[in-house]
């Protein structure tokens, strides 16, 4: 049981991102800025929840139970996990939505390459965020109970992929690959997310000794990305209160979730 509901959590970020690519295949315009804002709104008001509820707060549960001072692997693992995130967005070259390069970027790079290598870059942490939340579940022996934050968390990642495949596969189209080519472009992504969250999942539960640390670290990453990426995202053009109501009903959702079921 434990087994299928891991596969399904860490593989339903993967699916979500694959369905918003097969966009492609209807239209060939890219997805309004209001759709935009809406759905990374609520999706960055979840994972900003899914951060304290789902994996900063677990963090420092773990650490008082393994007999650490209950904060410290919390601040430690959290700041690592943002200088990290910080230290990757410099390093490796990217685009962002709204045409900001960042890293070393050569004359020859196409902006569809370096949007690609953005949203490459900041599925790594949610991989791992949703790899730790499900490991954590088995170590506390597994339920529906249990893995209810780790569930909440896949699906707010699930609807923040799904405009980002959209994105991805509709932006190759217009690059001039063939349809095709931009659909398995654009689940490429979700591809990222399901890679680095199956493996996470099994270094979690061998690591436990590490898990409060990895938690942690998981959290700053996540809410590095929300608040570096998605809230300036969800806030574009003239209607920005759309992006902030829809963070605030995925915020409250999220809590209502992990809490309720938790």
């Amino acid at each position: 049981m434990d087994y299928l509901i891991i596969a399904a959590g860490t593989s339903f970020v993967f699916f979500m991102t694959c369905l918003g690519a097969g966009i492609v295949f209807f239209f060939k315009k890219p997805i309004t800025v209001g759709f935009r804002q809406i759905f990374l709104g609520f999706a960055a008001g979840m994972m900003a929840a899914a951060a304290i509820w789902g994996l900063l707060i677990p963090a420092m549960e773990e650490a008082e139970e393994a007999g650490l001072v209950e904060w410290l692997p919390a601040v430690v693992g959290f700041m690592a996990g943002v200088l990290f995130l910080l230290l990757l967005d410099r390093v490796i070259p990217h685009l962002h939505s709204t045409n900001q390069r960042e890293g070393k970027i050569s004359e020859g790079q196409k902006r569809s390459t370096l949007l690609l290598s953005a949203i490459a870059l900041h599925n790594v942490p949610e991989g791992i965020a949703v790899g730790l939340s499900f490991a954590l579940a088995a170590q506390q022996g597994g339920g529906i109970a249990a893995y209810a934050s780790a569930i909440a968390l896949a699906i707010g990642i699930g609807i923040h992929n799904l405009p980002e495949g959209a994105t991805v596969s509709l932006l190759f189209r217009q690059e001039g690959l063939s349809t095709k080519k931009s659909f398995l472009l654009g689940c490429l992504a979700g591809a990222i997310d399901f890679a680095f969250a199956v493996l996470t999942v099994f270094l979690g539960i061998w690591l436990v000794a590490a898990l409060p640390w990895l938690l942690a670290f998981a959290a700053g990453a996540m809410m590095y990305v929300v608040v570096a990426e998605m809230i300036p995202e969800a806030h574009l053009g003239n209607h920005s209160k759309i992006g902030a109501m829809s963070f605030m009903i995925g915020f409250l959702l999220m809590m209502v979730i992990d809490i309720g079921l938790g």
